[in-house]
């Protein structure tokens, strides 16, 4: 999975737009909250099982690509 519309959803009905991973409840920003504040990608996992360890990379990785294209502009 390495497309991001199908790893997150933004839907005005499931936690007021908020982006959250699909098929969940949970918002993606806990995710970096998490690594920003030193925890691993493991723990953020265990906290939350619902989300999928596949759905954490695309996300990570679609962060990625707009840091790399920020730097290149």
């Amino acid at each position: 999975m390495n497309d991001l519309a199908n790893a997150t959803r933004c839907d005005p009905e499931t936690m007021s737009g908020v982006p959250v991973f699909a098929g969940t409840r949970v918002p993606v920003r806990p995710l970096f909250d998490y690594l920003e504040g030193g925890e691993t990608l493991q723990e953020f996992l265990r906290q939350f099982p619902s989300v999928r360890h596949e759905q954490t990379i695309t996300v990570l990785d679609a962060a990625f690509v707009k840091v790399a294209d920020a730097i290149a502009a």
